[in-house]
Parts: C-alpha cells; sequence; structure tokens
C-alpha cells in the first residue's frame, strides 16, 4: 500500500476517569489513526488543504500476491514512464492545432538473462506543414541472438521511411523500400558492432545469426498504416472487439512454407517449426546467414480509422504467446475507461533502465494507456511468459 495508517496521541489528550493509576490509564489512552507517506524514506504527514493536490508516492510497494515469486525480478527490470498524469500535448502551426496521439508503453525482460526488445516511439516524426497534418510512428522490435539489430531498428527504421515517404506520397512501396534498406545497413553493420562488448562474437565472427522483427505502425488523422516483419503484432480494438492489423511469420505459414521451399529451404521441427531447423520466424531483418530463406519484406496494411476505435496494441511475441489478441483487448479497453490503476514498475537497484523509450515519449506518455501496457505485460509474465515482453498502447478515442 502507499499509504500507511500508523500514530499515537498523548496521553493528556485523551480523558482518563479519576483515580485510575497512571499504568492504567496508559494502557486505555486514545489512538488517533493518522495518514502518512513514505517519499524516498522519510514519513512526510499529509497537509491538510484539500485544495492542494496531493503529490503521488515515490516508492511502491506490491502486494505479496500480486506475482508470482520468480516474476520479482523480471518487473524490476521493466522499462516504463513515471506515473504522472500528463495531458497530451498540442503544436500550434499556422493558428491551427495538431494533437499528439495518447499513448504508453512497457518492457520487461521477464525470465531471459538478456533484454533483447526495443520499443520506438516517434509522435509527429513527420508534420506536413502545408496541410497542417502529422503522422506518429510506433513500433516493437524483438531481437534474436542479439540486441544490437533491434536496437539500430529502433534508432534508423522511422528515418528512413520518413525520407521514402517524402520522395513518394505513398505509404506502403515507402515502408517496403524502407526495410530493405534498415536490412541492408544491419548487414553492412554488423562487423562493425563485433567486439564492442556484443555476446554475439561468441557465436559467429560475423554476426550473421542477429536479427530482429520489426512491427510498426503509423497513426494519421484518417489511417493506421501497420508494417509487420516477423512475430511481433499489431491488434485493433474495435468497438470491443479484436481486429488483427498483422498476421505473424511462422515458418509453417501455408504461403510462407511454400515461398521457403520455393527459394530451395527447409522447415524443420525443433521445439517449433523453424528454417532450417534454426529461426523460428520466416521474416526478420538481418539474418543474414538465413538469406534467401528468410525475407526482410513486411506486410503492409491500411486500415481507415473510424469513431468505433478504442486503441492499438502492438506488441512482441511475449505478449502473444500466452495472451490472446481478444484478451488484450478488454485489459487494454477497461484501463482506457479508467476502471484500472496499475502502480507503476519499480526501477532497479541501480537506477538504470534497459531501454529508452524514443525521442521523449516518455514525457507525454499517458496514464491509462501506460496502466494498459504495464497490466498486460503483468499478465503476460504470470502466465509464464519465456520471452522479453514490450507492449504499447495508442488511444485511439477521438474523443478524449
Amino acid at each position: 500500500m502507499a499509504e500507511i495508517c500508523c500514530g499515537v496521541v498523548s496521553e493528556s489528550k485523551g480523558p482518563s476517569a479519576a483515580g485510575e493509576p497512571s499504568s492504567r490509564a496508559a494502557r486505555r489512552r486514545r489512538m488517533e489513526i493518522r495518514r502518512f507517506k513514505f517519499v524516498n524514506g522519510v514519513a512526510l504527514p499529509e497537509s491538510n488543504n484539500n485544495n492542494q493536490k496531493r503529490k503521488k508516492p515515490q516508492t511502491i510497494m506490491y502486494h505479496e500476491n500480486t506475482l508470482p515469486r520468480e516474476c520479482d525480478y523480471a518487473l524490476e527490470k521493466c522499462d516504463q514512464p513515471d506515473d504522472l498524469e500528463i495531458e497530451s500535448p498540442s503544436l500550434d502551426v499556422d493558428d491551427a492545432v495538431v494533437v499528439y496521439p495518447k499513448f504508453g508503453y512497457a518492457s520487461v525482460c521477464g525470465r531471459r538473462e538478456d533484454m533483447e526488445d526495443s520499443v520506438a516511439l516517434y509522435p509527429s516524426f513527420i508534420k506536413e506543414s502545408d496541410t497542417v497534418t502529422e503522422f506518429h510512428y510506433f513500433g516493437v522490435y524483438d531481437g534474436h541472438g542479439c540486441s544490437h539489430v533491434a536496437t539500430r531498428c529502433k534508432e534508423r527504421l522511422h528515418e528512413l521511411v520518413r525520407e521514402e515517404f517524402g520522395r513518394e506520397k505513398e505509404w506502403k512501396s515507402a515502408i517496403e523500400r524502407s526495410f530493405m534498406r534498415m536490412d541492408k545497413e544491419v548487414i553492412a553493420t554488423n562487423e562493425e558492432v563485433v567486439g564492442a562488448n556484443c555476446r554475439c562474437e561468441l557465436q559467429t565472427p560475423e554476426c550473421d545469426a542477429v536479427g530482429s522483427t520489426a512491427a510498426v505502425a503509423i497513426i494519421t488523422p484518417d489511417k493506421i498504416i501497420v508494417a509487420n516483419c516477423g512475430d511481433s503484432r499489431a491488434v485493433l480494438c474495435r468497438n470491443g472487439k479484436a481486429v488483427a492489423l498483422s498476421t505473424d511469420h511462422k515458418p509453417d505459414r501455408p504461403d510462407e512454407l511454400n515461398r521457403i521451399e520455393g527459394a530451395g529451404g527447409r522447415v524443420l521441427y525443433w521445439d517449433c517449426p523453424r528454417v532450417e531447423g534454426f529461426l523460428a520466424m520466416s521474416r526478420a531483418i538481418g539474418d543474414n546467414y538465413l538469406k534467401p530463406y528468410v525475407s526482410c519484406e513486411p506486410e503492409v496494411t491500411i486500415t481507415e480509422r473510424t469513431a468505433d476505435d478504442d486503441c492499438l496494441i502492438i506488441a512482441s511475441d511475449g505478449l502473444w504467446d500466452v495472451v490472446s489478441n481478444e484478451t488484450a483487448c478488454g485489459v487494454a479497453t477497461m484501463c482506457l475507461r479508467e476502471k484500472y490503476h496499475a502502480p507503476p514498475c519499480s526501477p532497479p537497484e541501480n537506477g538504470e533502465v534497459l531501454m529508452s523509450g524514443g525521442d521523449g515519449g516518455e514525457e507525454i506518455s499517458d496514464r491509462a494507456c501506460s496502466d494498459a501496457s504495464l497490466l498486460l505485460t503483468k499478465l503476460a509474465l504470470a502466465r509464464h511468459t519465456s520471452d522479453n515482453v514490450s507492449v504499447v498502447v495508442v488511444d485511439l478515442r477521438r474523443d478524449t
């Protein structure tokens, strides 16, 4: 609990019966309950001014039954914005107002030894001054073999999309070219990464066995553009129902299986279907050692926004392996309707977080969206997911 009740009123403040021994009166002295808060280990009495906004406690204690004991360490390595109630800022351009969408995210190492996910949050990454229109970019990258490909995608892929869209105002072709450029950049820079305290150097000298999925969503005033490469996923919550905006690229998916075998590759079963017995997805950025069987070409969907849209969930397979689309949408919409508020994750003892969320994305995160993303990561951990879990929730409601 964030608030603890305790306190004793001195003996002189309470009535005592005449003639009672002082020891007996002491035992019967009155108790008064008073509230106080812990702020960085110091107890501060609560102000009597009801008009003053109460400060939120900086130290959060989880109930011991909130999660299984083995999840404690996973939550300590959770990266999520501070629990701040901040309204989405607006940007004035030529006397018109453009409003950022509300969003939040959480990224948890889980039961893995290493964190290989990355999250990209770039509100207003493209601005069209002639129409006073802004486009917003959100992405989840699930690395495998090492984290440097996912990190590189977080740093660069949105810039490539912006460049390609500037050349040709067509989303599908611009995104496809961006993914191909990203793949070439990753392969070209892999050798530079080796030796820079990168654990993938222990696997292959060229870092060829490193890659990342990419699930990207671009939000415009009237459209949702989703590009997916791998087994991360984007799901739209519309009028209380789940609408999948991407399809996982698994090696045993019939069309993917035909493509792999047509290129001369094989799909072997090792715990699950894998390309050449190694990679459990059929598309990814990087993984040069499995080309051309593993493709970097994304599948792009363009969905018209409606008044019934509630939110968009983008997450790595650490969530989707144990939580269905429908359940995830139910949790997210519950949080957006302010029926639940999750406490923020405590940072690691050394004060370091595992990832950053993008260019200032943490500063304008929305509490309800942050609650939703955090609760989904906690649900995945409670259901014993074995992977990193990264979740982004974007509020699409127009009347909020």
